[in-house]
Protein backbone atom coordinates (compact mmCIF):
# COMPACT_ATOMS: atom_id res chain seq x y z
CA UNK A 1 0.00 0.00 0.00
CA UNK A 2 1.50 3.32 -0.77
CA UNK A 3 2.11 5.86 1.81
CA UNK A 4 0.10 9.26 1.88
CA UNK A 5 1.76 12.18 2.67
CA UNK A 6 0.14 16.40 3.07
CA UNK A 7 2.58 19.40 3.51
CA UNK A 8 1.01 20.80 6.32
CA UNK A 9 1.58 25.13 6.21
CA UNK A 10 1.37 26.78 9.65
CA UNK A 11 0.93 30.63 9.55
CA UNK A 12 2.22 31.61 13.77
CA UNK A 13 3.73 35.14 15.19
CA UNK A 14 7.14 35.01 15.15
CA UNK A 15 7.44 34.83 18.88
CA UNK A 16 6.02 31.83 18.96
CA UNK A 17 7.26 30.03 15.94
CA UNK A 18 9.89 27.48 17.62
CA UNK A 19 7.16 26.58 19.80
CA UNK A 20 4.35 25.77 17.49
CA UNK A 21 7.64 23.73 15.58
CA UNK A 22 8.69 21.73 18.81
CA UNK A 23 4.40 20.65 19.11
CA UNK A 24 3.90 19.53 15.60
CA UNK A 25 7.73 17.50 14.95
CA UNK A 26 6.90 16.20 18.60
CA UNK A 27 3.22 14.92 17.44
CA UNK A 28 5.38 13.21 13.78
CA UNK A 29 5.52 15.37 11.88
CA UNK A 30 8.85 16.13 9.56
CA UNK A 31 9.91 12.82 9.55
CA UNK A 32 7.09 11.02 7.66
CA UNK A 33 8.93 10.40 4.67
CA UNK A 34 11.84 8.70 6.87
CA UNK A 35 8.58 5.98 6.57
CA UNK A 36 8.46 5.80 2.85
CA UNK A 37 13.11 6.01 2.57
CA UNK A 38 12.97 9.22 0.97
CA UNK A 39 14.43 11.53 3.88
CA UNK A 40 16.86 9.02 5.12
CA UNK A 41 17.98 9.46 9.17
CA UNK A 42 16.46 12.65 9.66
CA UNK A 43 13.55 13.97 11.62
CA UNK A 44 12.75 17.66 12.93
CA UNK A 45 12.64 18.36 9.14
CA UNK A 46 10.78 21.98 8.35
CA UNK A 47 10.99 24.93 6.66
CA UNK A 48 10.52 28.32 7.63
CA UNK A 49 10.05 31.38 6.00
CA UNK A 50 9.29 34.97 7.38
CA UNK A 51 6.54 37.88 6.36
CA UNK A 52 3.70 40.05 6.99
CA UNK A 53 0.32 38.74 7.68
CA UNK A 54 -2.57 41.35 8.11
CA UNK A 55 -6.04 40.98 9.80
CA UNK A 56 -8.73 43.03 11.34
CA UNK A 57 -10.68 41.58 13.83
CA UNK A 58 -14.45 42.03 14.53
CA UNK A 59 -16.69 42.53 17.08
CA UNK A 60 -17.35 39.16 19.25
CA UNK A 61 -13.14 38.30 18.56
CA UNK A 62 -10.91 37.38 21.18
CA UNK A 63 -7.68 38.96 19.01
CA UNK A 64 -3.88 37.42 20.97
CA UNK A 65 -2.74 40.76 19.65
CA UNK A 66 -4.47 43.86 17.75
CA UNK A 67 -7.89 45.89 18.12
CA UNK A 68 -11.15 45.38 17.27
CA UNK A 69 -11.78 47.14 14.01
CA UNK A 70 -7.95 47.91 13.90
CA UNK A 71 -6.47 46.44 10.80
CA UNK A 72 -3.35 44.83 11.97
CA UNK A 73 0.09 44.02 10.41
CA UNK A 74 1.71 41.45 11.89
CA UNK A 75 5.81 39.82 11.81
CA UNK A 76 4.48 36.29 11.02
CA UNK A 77 6.36 33.02 9.98
CA UNK A 78 5.12 30.08 7.28
CA UNK A 79 5.92 27.14 8.65
CA UNK A 80 6.14 24.19 6.53
CA UNK A 81 6.19 20.21 7.61
CA UNK A 82 5.76 16.55 6.05
CA UNK A 83 3.16 14.74 7.24
CA UNK A 84 1.70 11.13 6.82
CA UNK A 85 -1.82 10.64 6.58
CA UNK A 86 -2.35 8.39 9.55
CA UNK A 87 -1.56 11.25 12.16
CA UNK A 88 -2.11 14.54 10.39
CA UNK A 89 -5.19 15.13 12.88
CA UNK A 90 -3.24 14.13 15.53
CA UNK A 91 -0.50 17.27 14.30
CA UNK A 92 -3.15 19.70 13.28
CA UNK A 93 -4.46 18.89 17.48
CA UNK A 94 -1.00 19.48 18.35
CA UNK A 95 -0.80 23.35 16.22
CA UNK A 96 -4.88 24.08 18.05
CA UNK A 97 -2.94 23.31 21.65
CA UNK A 98 0.21 25.70 21.60
CA UNK A 99 -0.50 28.19 18.97
CA UNK A 100 -2.00 31.72 20.34
CA UNK A 101 -4.65 32.90 18.15
CA UNK A 102 -8.73 32.39 18.46
CA UNK A 103 -8.44 30.68 14.97
CA UNK A 104 -4.85 29.49 13.93
CA UNK A 105 -4.49 29.54 10.16
CA UNK A 106 -3.32 26.76 8.41
CA UNK A 107 -3.03 24.75 4.63
CA UNK A 108 -2.54 21.33 4.14
CA UNK A 109 -1.56 20.08 0.54
CA UNK A 110 -2.05 16.43 -0.57
CA UNK A 111 1.03 15.54 -1.58
CA UNK A 112 1.61 13.88 -5.30
CA UNK A 113 5.65 12.74 -5.01
CA UNK A 114 6.21 9.39 -6.10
Amino acid sequence: MKNVFYKLVVFVPQTHLEQVRIAVCNAGAGHAYRQAGKIGNYDNCAFMTSGVGTFKPLEGAKPFQGSIGKLERVGEARLEVTVAKDILDKVIEAVKMVHPYEEPVYDIYKLENV
